[in-house]
């Protein structure tokens, strides 16, 4: 089961870094990166468990909640200009950046914004961050954060992840030819940010220290 496969990677993960956890005295930052449908938002859930089951209490914050825009104004951005794609543009790393950066310093609470998908709010969210000792951050160009200390790489592509945008079918996304059109660009922006990772997760669900890659 898919669930069994993203405990499993987890508890590799956690096994590899939980020292060097234990050992920072601040709040220990990770990002996990990859293509749309690639598991990051599962695999996210499953580390925070598996911290959680080794005592060491964890949270998720995912990075779309840091597009300037709101899902719908955001898609016809990107109708409107082609150019809008990518981290450089559509999305706040700066401020994501930022409030890693007030974590790690020592803050009680950071101010996160918060996009609902389907209701396409935002609402500004003060998040307590009190007894945490990591933060694990999901989305696409997470790799790109520079207040992080393990990151994390999911190696599949828009094509190897098909068969589970098709079961989220979020939006209708797999019958628009736009958004795979997105996705095919999305692939290309973030194909080379594997190198940027200290762990990557293989398309069989292995876990590898990059170190350990010819």
């Amino acid at each position: 089961m898919m669930i069994d496969l993203h405990k499993n990677v987890s508890e590799k993960i956690v096994s590899m870094i939980i020292e060097n956890v234990k050992n920072k005295k601040s709040i220990y930052t990770i990002s996990l990166a990859g293509e749309t449908g690639s598991g990051k938002t599962e695999t996210g859930k499953a580390l925070v468990k598996e911290f959680e089951s080794n005592g060491i209490s964890a949270l998720l914050i995912g990075q779309d909640n840091y597009f300037f825009l709101p899902p719908l104004a955001n898609d016809a951005m990107r109708k409107k200009d082609p150019e809008w794609l990518g981290p450089h543009k559509e999305v706040n790393l700066k401020l994501l950046d930022k409030n890693l950066g007030e974590a790690i310093n020592g803050a009680k609470t950071i101010a996160s914004p918060h996009i609902d998908y389907y209701s396409n709010e935002e609402i500004i969210e003060n998040i307590s961050i009190e007894g945490i000792k990591v933060i694990i951050v999901e989305g696409t160009y997470t790799s790109l954060l520079r207040n992080i200390d393990t990151k994390i790489f999911i190696d599949e592509d828009y094509k190897d992840t098909l068969k589970f945008r098709k079961l989220r079918n979020r939006g209708d996304e797999v019958n628009d030819p736009f958004v795979e059109g997105i996705l095919e660009t999305e692939h290309k922006i973030i194909a080379g940010h594997k190198f940027l990772a200290d762990i990557i997760i293989t398309k069989d669900y292995d876990v590898i220290l990059t170190d350990q890659i010819n």
